[in-house]
Order: C-alpha cells, then sequence, then structure tokens
C-alpha cells in the first residue's frame, strides 16, 4: 500500500485528426508503505486535465490496490482537485508550496517586490510547525495589505493549504511539500522524448512514456530507500 502519494501532468503535442493538439499525460507516484521506497503508481494520456480524466485515473489506481494514501501532495489544478475529492477524500491534502509560490507572483503589482514576497513566503514555509507559520502568514498579510491589497487577500486564504505537510514527522516534510519530484521526473521523460517532437497519435505517446517510467521505477525500487519511515 502507498503511504505518500504525488500526481501532477504535463503536456506534449500530439497530431489528431490531422490537427496538432496538447495532451496530458498523468502521472502518480508513491512513497510505499512497507519500506519507504518510491514506486511510479500510473500514467494516462488525455486530451485535458478535465475532472473526468483524472478521476478516470485516479479511480483506475485504486482498483487496482494502492490502498488510500495517508498525504497527497499535488498543485491546486480545478479538475484535478475535485477528483482527489472525488476519490480520495480521506486523505490529507498538500497543495505543492512551490506552485503556491509561483502563483503568488501574479498578485504582485510591482516588478521590484516579487523577489521579496518570493523570500516572505519561503519564510512562512520553513516554520518549524503550523501555529508558527500561521504567525507568520498573519504578519505578512499585514505587511502587505495596504500596499498590495490582492496579494494579501490571495495570501490569507491560500498559503494555509500548503500547511498540511506540517502534520508529518519533521524528517519527511522537506520531500513532501512540494510536487516538485514529479516535475523533475516529467523533465526526465521530456529528455527521452524530445527526439520524437510531435507524437502521430496519443497510443503512440503513451506507449514511449509507459517505457521510460517503467525504466525509471526499477531503478527507483532496486536503489536506495526515498524516506526512512522508522
Amino acid at each position: 500500500e502507498i503511504l505518500y502519494f504525488t500526481t501532477d501532468a504535463t503536456y506534449y503535442k500530439v497530431r489528431i485528426d490531422g490537427v496538432v493538439r496538447d495532451c496530458a499525460t498523468l502521472i502518480a507516484t508513491g512513497v510505499r508503505r512497507s519500506d519507504g521506497k518510491r514506486m511510479i503508481l500510473g500514467v494516462s494520456c488525455a486530451l485535458s486535465e478535465a475532472e473526468v480524466h483524472w478521476r478516470d485515473f485516479l479511480n483506475n489506481l485504486k482498483s487496482r490496490g494502492i490502498g488510500i494514501p495517508e498525504f497527497i501532495v499535488s498543485d491546486a489544478h480545478t479538475g484535478l482537485r475535485a477528483a482527489l475529492k472525488a476519490t480520495f477524500n480521506a486523505s490529507i491534502w498538500q497543495r505543492c508550496q512551490f506552485h503556491l509560490q509561483q502563483n503568488a507572483q501574479d498578485y504582485v503589482t510591482k516588478q521590484h517586490l516579487k523577489s521579496k514576497v518570493a523570500a516572505d513566503i519561503a519564510v512562512i514555509f520553513n516554520a518549524d510547525n503550523q501555529a508558527h507559520a500561521e504567525e507568520r502568514l498573519r504578519g505578512f498579510v499585514e505587511t502587505y495589505r495596504e500596499s498590495q491589497p490582492k496579494l494579501a487577500a490571495w495570501a490569507e486564504s491560500n498559503l494555509p493549504e500548503g500547511f498540511a505537510v506540517f502534520a508529518l514527522p519533521e524528517k519527511h516534510r522537506k520531500r513532501m511539500r512540494t510536487s516538485n519530484a514529479c516535475e523533475t521526473l516529467n523533465s526526465q521523460i521530456k529528455r527521452r522524448t524530445r527526439v520524437v517532437g510531435l507524437f502521430p497519435n496519443e497510443d503512440s505517446l503513451l506507449r514511449l512514456v509507459t517505457a521510460v517510467l517503467i525504466e525509471i521505477s526499477e531503478a527507483w525500487e532496486t536503489g536506495k530507500i526515498y524516506l526512512k519511515l522508522t
């Protein structure tokens, strides 16, 4: 069974009915409850990240016996969030802190403040515990309430979604507070598939990505432990 679960999507160019389309490739990875090793749980290709596609993907993983993960980390894509709520509602959900820091930049109206805002949010996320993070968030909101009111309002309602990781043992937090591991995986796949450029259909994309992922998963499962569970 899976203890921790991470999921993300990336896009590839695919020719469908003579038209070049962006095809979403949904990937899920997990940390096993038995030994703390990582494994690839599944991959699916769909023309969008609509809820129905995410839900089908997640239900398929459940039917294969991954259990109910204690903790799930992902970005806040609308379709994915709705699908997670429908399929893994009992799991703790952590919004990726890296994506939150990126999203915050959309609400900063002055260029010279962008790096300061990013640093201030990092300070919040690097707190010792949730109570400390909430205290720092209150200070952040007060600091920017007048000069950047949209940022302050957004932060107050959105940054707490990045605090779920404080429920985990401290030694696990660094690796489980973002979905960057999935993004790194996507980068590895793209390096391997770059030679193709444009895929002739969805099946050809799925076949190549699956082959790459099997190779990576085998290396993970025969390699070092990802998280020490004891």
